[in-house]
């Protein structure tokens, strides 16, 4: 079944680092420099990749559903079995005439996370920009610390295993930017609950945050929606004004969804959700094989 747009959430603000962010590039290869650098734009400069702050989102979100029902978000690595990927064949070798009905049938096997973060068979609906350091905020300075394995036995450093790592320093701004289109009230009600995780410095980023590391606050700065379902007019005026404008323009025909107070009606929407899915079956606990 081939995508139809209904609607579109535009946010935009600053992830600010509170304490040191360590996001590692892996091992250095050069010669004289630190042993594990940070991830870098190609001016240098440091970089969360969206994939990053996306993971981190999830992973938060899986937590709170799993603790209502584990069939709502389950194990993302049990999406790659042999079993699961010939179920999902064998669905398209009986389909491949009926593409609504095989689409109907992919979203009854998906779980409710995956629904709006994507799984192998379907595509997500969130959409996180890699997120740039805002230029005023950042003076072309790393932070080097030392870390070092400690010897069981003698309760002291061990030998030879004394290495440094890179961090971004504490105060670190980096613009933030995420789209997420032809989306359920209650799978907005879901992502508001997961940003507002990061707005309070719930989810930490990166490596070496059981040390302190890692903690992020995100300020949302604007929230454009545009709700077109089943409004040919809406959507053709929406296109007259894309056409016409520029980046980051804010176009008329959107509305601004911090004003009007949608975060409160998609959360009761995703609230209102969760118990209906509950009353239609029992919860079971236990973690899918």
């Amino acid at each position: 079944m081939f995508d139809t747009f209904k609607n579109r959430l535009e946010i935009t603000g600053t992830l600010t680092t509170i304490t040191a962010l360590r996001i590692s590039a892996g091992r250095s290869t050069e010669p004289i420099g630190t042993d594990s650098p940070v991830i870098k734009d190609a001016l240098g400069q440091p970089l969360i990749p969206g994939s990053s702050f996306k993971g981190a989102l999830r992973s938060r979100l899986e937590s709170f559903l799993r603790g209502i029902d584990s069939s709502f978000a389950e194990d993302p690595a049990d999406f790659t079995t042999s079993d699961r990927n010939k179920y999902v064949k064998d669905l398209k070798d009986t389909y491949k005439d009926n593409d609504l009905e095989l689409t109907e049938k992919l979203l009854d096997m998906t779980d409710l996370i995956s629904l709006l973060f994507g799984s192998p068979w379907i595509a997500s609906k969130f959409q996180v920009r890699d997120l740039t350091v805002v230029p005023k905020t950042w003076f072309d300075q790393y932070q080097e610390r030392d870390g070092v394995a400690i010897d069981r036995d003698t309760e002291t450093a061990a030998d030879g295993k004394l290495y440094d790592f890179q961090v971004v320093p504490a105060s670190t701004q980096f613009q933030f930017h995420a789209i997420i289109e032809n989306a359920e009230d209650w799978e907005l009600g879901l992502l508001m609950i997961g940003l507002h995780q990061f707005e309070t410095e719930q989810i930490p980023l990166g490596g070496g945050r059981s040390r302190g590391l890692g903690v992020v606050r995100l300020n949302i700065d604007k929230m454009w929606w545009l709700d077109v379902n089943n409004k040919p007019e809406k959507l053709l005026t929406y296109l007259q004004e894309l056409v016409s404008s520029k980046i980051g323009d804010k176009l008329d025909i959107y509305e601004d969804a911090k004003d009007f107070d949608f975060k409160d009606v998609w959360t009761k929407a995703l609230i209102k959700h969760l118990r209906e899915k509950i009353s239609n079956h029992p919860p079971r606990t236990e973690v899918p094989g």
